[in-house]
């Protein structure tokens, strides 16, 4: 009989319908969970150990709108690798709160270093989807002595990498489950709507860095791509894999900006790899 995390790995959600209906199975039980006070917020955290008490972890960021219980499939596929693993927060999503200054990649950067900091981390691999993306590769660029590497999936670096915003049934489906899930989890959970507008206005200014600023980067970058993604252009996906020093493209077939969510087994064998060969 399949183990209870292979069954998980197996699912297969394209059209978000069992996402929109149930959102994704509950994180595992956690070694340690908390919330750093910093700069007007309350991040909040948990954190898996691989039970050999060593080992570089793994942190997982997750999108814009939504929190670290979208990664449960991923969380699951990295404890079975025997990989500790730590999810967060960003302010304001899920379980931490903020102040009223405007969302800034930078700023979220450095709420996931002071995580690191209080969990006494002193190097991570950074997977990052979306938003959480983009707030790795900052990350790796302020402090790359505590980044192994960055597993940057679906978002842009400067506001030509994106498409045309048109809405679909899938994106609308995503978009229900984060009210749902905003609703229940969040210390303001009545405003979901003003959650919105302050976190499309950051995708909508940013983030602004140029080629020169990716030369820079000097961590290994694997740039993971979905076929069919809703918001980022192929080709600035390949723009972000020309522009970073060694950096790789994956492509992956058949699924979108969601594909942690509609194939876990196919993200998850892309990302294990990833952290294989950046956590030796």
């Amino acid at each position: 009989m399949a183990s209870s995390h292979e069954t998980r790995e197996e699912t297969q959600d394209d059209t978000l319908e069992h996402f929109a209906a149930h959102g994704t199975p509950p994180l595992p039980a956690w070694t340690d969970s908390g919330w750093v006070e910093r700069e007007g917020a309350r991040i909040w955290y948990a954190s898996y150990s691989n039970g050999k008490g060593q080992g570089k972890p793994v942190i997982l960021l997750h999108g814009g709108l939504g929190h670290s219980g979208n990664w449960s499939y991923q969380v699951l596929a990295l404890l079975d690798a025997g990989r500790s693993v730590v999810v967060i927060d960003s302010r304001g999503h899920g379980r931490s709160t903020r102040d009223e200054r405007p969302y800034k990649y930078e700023l979220m950067a450095s709420d996931v270093l002071a995580v690191m900091d209080t969990l006494a981390l002193r190097q991570a691999a950074l997977v990052g989807w979306s938003d959480g993306a983009c707030v790795a590769m900052v990350l790796a660029m302020m402090a790359p002595e505590r980044v192994a590497g960055v597993l940057f999936f679906g978002c842009n670096m400067d506001p030509g990498g994106t498409k045309e915003f048109v809405a679909t049934p899938v994106i609308d489906r995503c978009f229900n489950r984060h009210r749902e899930d905003y609703a229940r989890l969040s210390a303001t959970p009545e405003e979901f709507d003003a959650f919105v507008t302050a976190v499309t206005e950051m995708m909508r200014t940013e983030p602004n860095y140029t080629a020169d600023d990716l030369a820079r980067v000097s961590v290994p970058v694997l740039i993971a791509h979905s076929e069919h993604d809703e918001f980022i252009k192929p080709d600035h996906a390949e723009y972000l894999a020309h522009s970073i020093p060694g950096a790789r493209l994956r492509v992956l077939a058949g699924v979108s900006h969601f594909a942690p969510l509609q194939r876990p087994a196919l993200f998850n064998e892309v990302m294990l790899d990833f952290v294989a060969r950046v956590l030796l």
